[in-house]
């Protein structure tokens, strides 16, 4: 059974260009408070001072991290993000295939979520 810290969740933000949200994901990797990120160039409309704003394209990224990790996570999106206004939405995971929550769970991050099932059959 996954504890409740185990729970996989994705915290969503957009980003200005992709070296900004590259570098940015390479460290939250790295550091093992996200999993993985996944990185797609997105366009934007949003209100800003009263105005509706057609922005510049932007990078959405996705990183994936456990409840466990999430308070860092949003913590550390938000001291390294360059908009005064980051998104940092939290968006829980209700469904996902075992073999990758276990690698998730296990924080075997770096290791093949095949390699995880063969080392929990051993």
């Amino acid at each position: 059974m996954v504890s409740s810290t185990e729970t996989p969740v994705m915290i969503i933000s957009t980003y200005p260009d992709r070296e900004t949200v590259s570098k940015i994901a390479s460290e939250l990797v790295g550091a093992g408070i996200a999993a993985c990120v996944n990185i797609s160039a997105v366009s934007s409309f949003y209100s800003w001072k009263g105005e509706v704003v057609e922005g510049e394209a932007e990078h959405l990224a996705i990183f994936k991290t456990t409840s466990g990790r999430r308070t860092d996570l949003k913590k550390r999106i938000g001291e390294t993000h360059p908009y005064d206004v980051p998104e940092i939405a939290e968006i829980p995971i209700s469904d996902i295939n075992e073999p990758y929550l276990r690698w998730m769970s296990l924080g075997h991050w770096g290791i093949e979520p095949a390699a995880v099932d063969t080392q929990q059959q051993s």
